[in-house]
């Protein structure tokens, strides 16, 4: 799972791969419709209407989370069968 940031507001959530989808919903939520790769090396942008890469602006750091933050992140928060989760959600089990 990645995080991503939007870029209007700043609000991390996970990318669509996660349980939750929390980036996707707060761009329902709210009406912000651009987000920003949260991972190390990653400077690309998405807006959600148009489903497709854009620009946007210079973000406030920091730029990503740490690179020694795992992920999926910090192992004692997930739940012991994460993949097993993700795995049915998709209907691969």
């Amino acid at each position: 799972m990645h995080l991503r940031r939007c870029a209007k507001c700043g609000h991390i959530g996970c990318c669509d791969d996660s349980l939750n989808q929390h980036a996707t919903k707060h761009a329902a939520e709210t009406g912000h419709p651009v987000i920003q790769s949260f991972e190390p090396g990653e400077e690309w942008f998405w807006d959600y209407r148009t489903n497709d890469y854009t620009d946007g602006p210079r973000l406030a750091p920091p730029e990503s989370h740490p690179h020694t933050q795992p992920v999926p992140g910090p192992a004692d928060r997930l739940p012991r069968n994460w993949r097993a989760l993700l795995e049915e959600r998709e209907g691969l089990i």
